[in-house]
């Protein structure tokens, strides 16, 4: 296989926070979106941000990628996540694209 033939525009992606904690608070599972791959320099500014750098900084990087239905941020100024859940949907992305 030709390493272009696994090149391709980020698609959306549907993700589901779905554990017992959720489904008991918000009464369903909660869903979001990101993009199912992400540009190499968001990956190392992960990755150097989960190995060194300040709790926060994963945060304020990985709420970019918190996306509803039609790719627009969920975090604005305006608007914020429940801690519970934007602590949860920012490990699955980071799990996600640990998993790559």
């Amino acid at each position: 296989m030709k390493l272009k033939e696994l090149s391709a525009k980020p698609q959306l992606i549907e993700i589901t926070l779905s554990n017992e904690a959720v489904v008991k608070k918000y009464g369903e599972a909660v869903t979001f979106h990101t993009w199912d791959r992400q540009p190499m320099d968001v990956f190392m500014q992960l990755a150097n941000a989960n190995d060194g750098g300040k709790p926060g900084d994963v945060i304020n990087m990985v709420k970019d990628l918190i996306l509803d239905d039609a790719g627009k941020m969920i975090m604005t100024k305006e608007n914020t996540l429940p801690t519970d859940v934007m602590i949860l949907a920012v490990g699955a992305i980071v799990e996600r694209l640990g998993k790559l």
